[in-house]
């Protein structure tokens, strides 16, 4: 099973801290970000989070649309304070990780 925090933790590159791409083996790819700018809970740089903020996933995403920040650009747009139990759940339904 997908654990986002343990991936969060492990993922982090360069000096701020941006968390590299989920890539799933069904080719479903989305930016997964939590740091005190962005809209996660808690907003900091530790975690653990009980949310995240998803980013231009590479295809829409219905169980991701309660949380969008712009409907009408399903892949060009952020979805703020998205719990990490739901990114966890859409992770494994595509198969897990690449």
């Amino acid at each position: 099973m997908f654990d986002l925090n343990d991936y969060m933790k492990n993922n982090r590159t360069g000096r701020n801290g941006h968390v590299k791409h989920i890539t799933c083996k069904s080719g479903l790819t989305m930016s997964v970000q939590a740091s005190y700018s962005t809209y996660c809970h808690p907003r900091n740089d530790e975690g653990p989070y009980l949310a995240v903020e998803v980013g231009f996933p590479s295809v829409k995403v219905d169980a991701l649309m309660e949380y969008v920040e712009d409907a009408s650009r399903p892949t060009d747009t952020v979805y703020a304070y998205v719990p990490t139990t739901l990114v966890e759940q859409i992770v494994n339904d595509n198969g897990g990780l690449l």
